[in-house]
């Protein structure tokens, strides 16, 4: 079980290098990922048997180049007439590890986050093809019938098939990068806290997110807002053992058994934010990490660094305004100015639409009445945000609030 455990995650580290490669060189990012999935599924039986060959990736690209030149060979001339720069001897003649220091994979992050498509076009094609999951664990992931992924991801392909790797430099380079650290951050959050299904968490998916986003800081080390969002997210994943109680639901930050948090997640994701934050220019996902360092830090509830959390939320409310960012903030100023001063600010914020058509904003508001000591208005207020809870185990717990007020 451990050999067969060690191939399929070493397949799936080495499937968005080997498509990565076969993309640059020929194109047709549709066929190419055919190919690299075919391999794939070659190698997954013939190593499992044979045993590791002495090059992987080199074992994959020649596979999955060949499986290319039976597709080119099998299309119409239409198609062949696209790929007549790639000739199949060209195909088969390229050295497997004639580039073994390349690593194509930011190049098909880029490509999988295109402009041209949509945000969950976005994600169904990175989750697929650097991902490396199938289109039936996609579409499990978000709860759609496999035929519709399907669809999704051949349009998405469709979409990018003739746009090839091209230049990505100043602002191109920076506009993609910032889809993609998005694209990712939606995968974690996603699996963190799942937004309609039974259980509240996903773990595979947050998983999924934290192994992307290592590779990405893997390739760009230097960049503060890719070290920010993976320490964000191993500190954020560090509390999920302690974020559920026995019959799943959520069990909030100050009330979680501090002892169950993950050690190692919580002192690499530490040590990461404090060494990228005093690099350069500080970003929305480095200042979210360092609020959750913060919390985390607090060896209890009590002891949190509330004035601390405050600073840091006026810095990333001037760096990325948001009505969460507005609303996270005005707890942390209930916990410093008291709950009158955090009520006044939701207050504010109950003319954003959006913000009051989810439970978030009547979850806060009704924590922040109970504070106050208004047990009659926060009852009514955590009423409210079960009605509008999406996630089963969330309406469990909100309304477990509201009855306990009513005595």
């Amino acid at each position: 079980m451990t050999g067969h455990r060690h191939v399929e995650d070493l397949l799936r580290e080495l499937a968005p290098q080997v498509l990565g490669v076969l993309v640059r060189r020929h194109g047709q990012f549709d066929a190419c990922e055919d190919a690299v999935q075919e391999a794939l599924l070659d190698a997954a039986v013939r190593w499992a048997a044979d045993g590791l060959p002495g090059n992987p990736r080199g074992w994959l690209l020649t596979v999955a180049s060949r499986r290319l030149v039976d597709h080119v060979r099998s299309e119409n001339a239409r198609r062949r007439r696209e790929l007549v720069a790639t000739p199949q001897a060209e195909v088969l003649a390229a050295p497997a590890d004639a580039e073994p220091d390349r690593d194509d994979s930011l190049e098909l992050l880029f490509l999988c986050c295109h402009p041209a498509l949509s945000e969950p076009s976005r994600i169904a094609l990175t989750l697929r093809a650097v991902g490396g999951l199938t289109t039936a664990q996609v579409a499990a992931a978000f709860l759609v019938p496999e035929a519709t992924m399907a669809q999704r991801i051949s349009r998405a392909k469709q979409t990018v098939r003739d746009t090839g790797f091209g230049g990505l430099a100043g602002e191109d380079h920076a506009e993609r990068l910032r889809a993609v650290l998005h694209v990712l951050y939606l995968v974690f959050t996603e699996g963190h806290t799942t937004t309609d299904r039974g259980d509240l968490t996903a773990p595979d998916l947050s998983d999924e997110a934290i192994r992307l986003t290592r590779a990405l800081h893997a390739l760009l080390p230097d960049d503060g807002e890719v070290a920010g969002l993976l320490a964000l997210m191993l500190l954020t994943d560090a509390h999920r053992p302690a974020r559920t109680a026995p019959d799943g639901t959520p069990v909030p930050l100050p009330e979680q058994d501090r002892t169950r948090w993950d050690r190692a997640l919580v002192e690499e994701g530490t040590e990461l934010i404090t060494r990228t934050l005093p690099r350069g220019t500080v970003g929305s996902y480095q200042l979210q990490a360092a609020i959750a360092a913060v919390h985390t830090e607090a060896p209890t509830a009590e002891a949190t660094d509330w004035p601390q959390v405050l600073a840091l939320y006026d810095l990333l409310e001037r760096v990325a305004p948001s009505p969460v960012t507005a609303l996270n903030r005005a707890v942390a100023v209930a916990m410093v100015q008291g709950p009158d001063a955090g009520l006044a600010l939701v207050a504010d914020l109950e003319a954003d639409r959006h913000l009051t058509r989810t439970h978030r904003l009547h979850a806060v508001k009704a924590h922040l009445l109970e504070l106050a000591g208004r047990a009659g208005p926060a009852r009514d207020a955590y009423r409210e945000a079960a009605r509008r809870a999406t996630s089963l185990p969330e309406r469990r717990h909100l309304t477990t609030r509201a009855q306990r007020l009513d005595g």
